[in-house]
């Protein structure tokens, strides 16, 4: 398993949200700069979005979920076309794990464990 996971869960349908697009990037000097990207799996998961055994380094990370696109899947209209979510690793020995909540017009997030 990564050591950054995310789980996406749609709070309007009450299940997880599958077939998610999740693009990981690392703070990059004045941007960023992809390290992983995949598609959540049938429990909303996404747990490869980088290597098994590889740490990030300490640093500024931002997961982009492309919300848009799964609500226009389900024919749903929504606000936001993706929900980005910037967090710092101070300790990069731990796992991380973002997880969103979501609805077409909401969201939330937290430190997961």
């Amino acid at each position: 398993m990564s050591a950054i996971t995310t789980h996406v869960l749609d709070t309007s349908r009450g299940c997880p949200a599958s077939g998610v697009l999740v693009v990981l990037e690392v703070g990059d000097g004045g941007g960023y700069r992809e390290v992983g990207r995949g598609t959540t799996d049938d429990d909303g998961r996404q747990r490869g979005l980088l290597p098994p055994g590889e740490r990030p380094l300490a640093g500024t990370y931002r997961l982009t979920f492309h919300t848009g696109a799964y609500h226009a899947a389900l024919g749903v209209e929504s606000f936001y076309p993706t929900v980005s979510i910037c967090f710092e690793i101070r300790d990069p020995a731990q796992h991380h794990h973002v997880p969103l909540l979501l609805s077409p017009y909401g969201y939330a997030t937290y430190r997961g464990s």
